[in-house]
């Protein structure tokens, strides 16, 4: 008999053999993947909790100053951007008719007061009647209120600012005729700006006069401006569900001006010695939330209650200690006891020399 046959079956099974140990090796080399993943240490440090909302600056003394008396326009001192102090005129009327005015009722008293004043010699020698005593003192008093009157007139044709500020209108133009009453400038008060925040009512209960605010706007990306909550409405609005907050503005803030759009965080509550993790950490899924805690090679899900939380940390409330390392980046690969290598670990600077975590702001969950 040939061996030929013989031998072509013990190759055969030694192929077969050698492809069921390829593909066990091939299983093993994948459980034993390792997926490269980076981390950050769970640190203490301070956090503040904000309530977030948006606002339009608003200037909190401002008046639309009018015209007390009609003519046409004479004069105007002032441009708009300009400051002005209180009782500063701001535009002069056509004064000749008024000073006319005045100088015939000023005649007009001089007149009744020198009747009233021979009236009142003869009448303390009986020579005149109780009765033309008493009408020479009703025209002397008369006279002077019709003086009295041109001279108001008279001071009121200077349009004049009613406190101290900075023209952010004219409505009126040189040589046209303005009626009484009607708007001639707008005066704002640059110095003492305030925000209203409408906040639901839910949130309410967290805010109170003297809590700080900061501030920020478009106009100047990256500055924060303080501000504090001076009163809260004790009324809800039944038709948004909100209250009133107003913010006033701290002075010396000459960037902030009336209608600038801001974002505002009142903060409420502070923490000092919080544990903290990136919020790039956490995974929510089903209402839960849960991070990948590096224990040597290995990284191991664990479930974990969140607070506080900001732009760039969450507030850890159970489920991480101290020092524990979570992984931040190439979790959503992970599986439970998962074995991972961290590469490029997120340390703090501050964490690392052993300083506390810098503060951070937190929104209320």
């Amino acid at each position: 008999m040939k061996p030929y046959p013989r031998i072509a079956s013990i190759v055969l099974l030694g192929v077969l053999l050698a492809g069921c140990g390829g593909k066990n090796a091939d299983a093993d080399k994948k459980e034993e993947a390792v997926v490269p993943v980076e981390a950050a240490p769970v640190v203490t440090g301070p956090i503040d909790a904000a309530y977030r909302g948006t606002a339009t600056l608003e200037a909190e003394d401002e008046a639309t100053v009018v015209a007390k008396t009609g003519g046409v326009i004479q004069q105007i001192f002032v441009e708009e951007g300009q400051k002005v102090r209180a009782g500063q005129p701001l535009a002069r009327l056509d004064t000749e008719r008024l000073q006319v005015e005045v100088a015939r009722s000023k005649s007009s008293l001089d007149n009744l007061r020198s009747v009233h004043q021979r009236n009142e010699s003869v009448f303390q020698r009986n020579l005149v009647s109780r009765e033309a005593y008493d009408r020479s003192k009703a025209d002397l008093e008369a006279g002077q209120a019709a003086y009295d009157l041109a001279v108001i007139a008279l001071h009121d044709a200077d349009i004049r600012a009613p406190f101290d500020g900075v023209v952010t209108a004219r409505y009126i133009k040189l040589g046209n005729m303005i009626q009484p009453n009607a708007q001639a400038f707008r005066i704002t008060k640059m110095d003492r700006l305030q925000a209203s925040l409408h906040v639901p009512e839910r949130d309410i209960h967290k805010l109170h006069p003297g809590h700080q605010v900061k501030l920020t706007v478009d106009a100047w990306p990256g500055k924060l401006f303080e501000g504090e909550v001076v009163r809260v409405n004790p009324v809800v609005d039944a038709s948004t569900g909100t209250v009133k907050v107003t913010v006033q503005m701290k002075p010396e803030q000459p960037q902030l001006q009336p209608g600038m759009f801001a974002r505002a965080e009142i903060l409420y509550d502070r923490k000092d010695d919080a544990l903290l993790i990136p919020k790039d950490a956490v995974l929510t899924e089903d209402a839960q939330q849960a991070v990948f805690v590096v224990s040597g090679d290995h990284a191991h899900r664990r479930t974990v209650r969140t607070g506080y939380s900001d732009g760039d940390h969450y507030e850890v409330i159970e489920g991480l200690k101290n020092g524990e390392q979570v992984v931040t980046t190439g979790q959503s690969n992970l599986k439970d006891d998962a074995k991972v290598q961290v590469v490029h670990p997120a340390v703090p600077p501050a964490v690392a020399a052993g300083a506390a975590a810098p503060a951070t702001t937190a929104k209320a969950n």
